[in-house]
């Protein structure tokens, strides 16, 4: 590479000394990106400080580039039992992050294999993110038995359910590794069926809000293509909320 043998030597990339995150996920939360690879230049960014033989970070910006030419997968652990993928937002800020990034760097096209390790119980087990993300939204998402106990602590519970529909949103944004059908059930789950809808605006109009917006945000950016029928109803619905939300403000 035409490089001293200390820069050679490099190999761990992270963010400037003092700092943390890339923003991918700060992004993603305020719909404040446009095309996803501004979401890799995000990363890039605050990921591109090389730590070398004396600790300290230096800046490599296009040392970082190439090395992510090279990459063929992406791999973490999940760190806890309690907490998954869709559970928070620092998951797909960096795995999520590097994903893009990588696809970027390979040309942009097919999408970055991403592989999730769960060590946290029995023998463990590596899944593609795509399986991962099914099975906690199966198990977690739209279990009753989970959301029901998220909900029985009012307002917070429904920002919970809220986030994981946001974090799933970073992961199609990020990697494009969510089936269409995740956002159909979650929409049929918590904003079209009538009754969930008002009681989760009962209990935190705002989160409401926002979670179908974020629906719709997801079909906008082509991450699921719902029927006309379900586009319309679900575009009421968040309508509702929005005008409901509205009216507790002016009261």
């Amino acid at each position: 590479m035409g490089v001293d043998l200390e820069t050679a030597a490099l190999r761990v990339f992270s963010n400037a000394e003092g700092a943390y995150g890339a923003n991918v996920n700060t992004l993603v939360g305020s719909s404040a990106f446009g095309d996803e690879d501004e979401l890799a230049d995000a990363y890039e960014a605050r990921k591109s400080f090389a730590y070398g033989v004396n600790g300290k970070p230096v800046k490599q910006a296009k040392l970082l580039q190439q090395v992510l030419g090279d990459v063929d997968l992406a791999y973490q652990n999940l760190e806890s039992v309690e907490l998954g993928v869709t559970s928070v937002d620092h998951y797909f800020d960096t795995l999520g992050g590097v994903a893009r990034a990588v696809r970027r760097a390979h040309g942009g096209g097919e999408a970055t294999p991403v592989y999730i390790g769960d060590q946290t119980r029995g023998g463990g087990q590596v899944r593609t993110l795509k399986d991962q993300i099914a099975l906690e939204t199966r198990a977690r998402s739209l279990n009753p038995k989970f959301y029901e106990g998220l909900l029985r602590h009012g307002a917070e519970g429904v920002r919970q359910i809220e986030a994981h529909v946001t974090n799933t949103m970073g992961w199609s944004a990020t990697t494009g590794h969510v089936e269409p059908w995740v956002y159909q059930r979650l929409s049929e789950t918590f904003v079209l069926d009538d009754a969930m809808r008002r009681r989760l605006a009962d209990l935190n109009p705002e989160a409401s809000v926002r979670m179908a917006g974020r629906l719709l945000e997801a079909s906008d950016r082509n991450y699921w293509t719902p029927d006309a029928a379900t586009l319309a109803a679900l575009q009421r619905a968040a309508d509702e909320l929005e005008d409901r939300m509205e009216g507790i403000a002016a009261e």
